[in-house]
């Protein structure tokens, strides 16, 4: 296990799923002994949902990154040589470009489950946009593991987020038909009042989703840095753990041995009692022989 192939391996999933598979990882890395890796693999951030879209794109479609960087190649040229024409060229390709790859991002993250809204896609856009405008950016995205949606650096021309509709001439309506158009024109305002409401109440609900995204977020770091603090509290209680049952059987070899030597030593005063007894009885046996032989004498 190495952190490249982790890493790898995590930013294909979707973010729902990942802090749980990072921290597996993490554990499983800990567990084998790689107290360093499991600290690299737990660093690794969660991405946004425009970031795995674009992570996703780069691993199914690798023609499609290399088409795109070879683009911005020429698009840096053309804006640092200041070629109007190879410029208006360029960045109409670029529109198109990457609007099919964010249209295709979104194709390939809802075949695997996880449908993004048109305000994702565009984020997904505008990374694919910095990708164009900045060579570290292009080199960051063809890795596959973005955490967040990348900026297009100050100073590049930038793509707007929606074509402006073409302009239609004024039409004159006939005498007969003044009144019907007053009214099919206040349907119209009405309608177009209520889509507006309806765009900016979208946009309070997408604007809520990511505040509650980051919220979770912040919430599954602070579950992991938990989780990994419990983990080394763990740690730490199975080392003392099996420290303290070393030190059991310490004990219990030191008491063995102590009871063993108790019993030598016992055993060592008994024969030396016994030693010294006879010894005494063998003294006194040679004093009264000795004594016998003064008085024969």
């Amino acid at each position: 296990m190495d952190l490249d192939a982790v890493a790898d391996e995590l930013y294909a999933l979707a973010p729902a799923v990942f802090t749980a598979a990072r921290d597996e990882r993490a554990k499983a890395a800990r567990a084998a002994g790689d107290r360093e890796l499991a600290e690299q693999i737990h660093r690794l951030r969660r991405p946004t949902l425009s970031a795995w879209a674009s992570n996703l794109l780069v691993r199914e479609q690798p023609d499609e990154v290399q088409r795109l960087v070879h683009l911005g190649e020429a698009l840096r040229q053309a804006h640092q040589n200041l070629d109007g024409e190879q410029l208006r060229e360029l960045s109409a390709q670029q529109h198109q470009v990457t609007f099919a790859l964010a249209q295709q991002a979104g194709q390939l993250t809802a075949r695997a489950g996880q449908p993004i809204s048109d305000d994702t896609r565009q984020e997904v856009q505008d990374t694919l946009h910095a990708v164009l405008a900045d060579p570290d950016a292009a080199q960051q995205w063809a890795k596959g593991r973005l955490t967040k949606p990348l900026s297009v650096p100050a100073g590049f021309p930038t793509l707007s987020r929606q074509p402006a509709p073409p302009a239609t001439p004024p039409r004159t309506e006939p005498a007969g038909e003044v009144e019907d158009g007053k009214a099919a024109s206040a349907r119209h305002r009405k309608q177009q009042e209520r889509l507006e409401q309806a765009r900016g109440q979208a946009a309070d609900a997408e604007q809520h989703l990511r505040d509650r995204e980051a919220d979770l977020a912040a919430a599954e770091d602070k579950l992991s840095r938990a989780e990994e603090e419990q983990e080394q509290a763990e740690q730490r209680v199975d080392d003392l753990s099996r420290q303290l049952k070393d030190a059991e059987s310490d004990k219990q070899r030191a008491r063995e041995a102590a009871r063993t030597a108790r019993d030598h030593t016992r055993a060592a005063d008994r024969a030396a009692r016994e030693a010294r007894r006879r010894a005494d009885d063998t003294a006194a046996h040679a004093h009264h022989l000795a004594e016998q032989m003064q008085h024969k004498s």
